[in-house]
């Protein structure tokens, strides 16, 4: 069986190519945000494109116990946890058993909104179409928990906007955005970063470059 190469050469290559699929839209002065690390890159060329505002929202996956990488839920900003109800029962577990990792990942989520906003209010998305962006949508937990957060700011509208995603992911998240924009869909899927060839780790510092890079566009 031949092996599929990667859709993308880099966040930013797939960032470039979401932009063009959004061309298309509608909106006037649409807000982007994009969740860090991995987002933020992709995010840049679709808030260029399109003459948006970019900012980002926070959010932080929460692992199952043992495979920290295997998101069953997640946090968003000072939202509740949102859980993976059919995963936690496939596991055996509860959102109970999960509330040390909670915690531990509440703490990381509030250093990162004192690191990536300092003293900058969230975003205000009241009445705006927000475009979310993300680098891809494996299970979808951290997309649905941001929505999910956005939904609490009363947008006109909510568009997630991903290069590439998982097809049950895609499915099980239709109901939390009013649209799903995605270039490819792969049966295949195994994790966003197969369809990546240069798909590494990001740092804080990496963000504030991609951010002040837009800022002076």
């Amino acid at each position: 069986m031949p092996v599929r190469h990667p859709e993308f050469d880099d966040r930013r290559d797939a960032g470039r190519r979401l932009a063009a699929a959004l061309g298309r839209l509608a909106a006037a002065h649409p807000l982007v945000l994009a969740l860090p690390r991995g987002g933020v890159p992709v995010a840049v060329p679709v808030a260029a494109r399109l003459g948006a505002d970019l900012d980002i929202v926070l959010v932080r996956k929460i692992g199952a116990p043992g495979r920290p990488e295997f998101g069953v839920g997640a946090i968003a900003e000072d939202g509740p946890p949102v859980f993976d109800r059919d995963t936690l029962a496939h596991l055996g577990i509860t959102a109970g058993d999960l509330s040390g990792a909670v915690a531990a990942e509440r703490a990381e989520l509030e250093r990162r909104v004192r690191r990536y906003r300092a003293d900058r209010p969230a975003p205000d998305a009241a009445g705006r179409t927000v475009i979310l962006v993300d680098d891809g949508l494996a299970t979808g937990v951290t997309a649905r928990a941001a929505l999910r957060w956005l939904r609490d700011q009363a947008p006109r509208r909510t568009i997630l906007a991903v290069p590439v995603c998982a097809p049950p992911a895609r499915e099980a998240i239709a109901g939390d955005a009013d649209a799903v924009i995605h270039l490819s869909s792969p049966p295949a899927f195994r994790a966003v970063g197969q369809w990546y060839r240069d798909f590494r780790q990001l740092t804080d510092s990496d963000v504030d470059a991609a951010m002040r890079g837009f800022a002076h566009t």
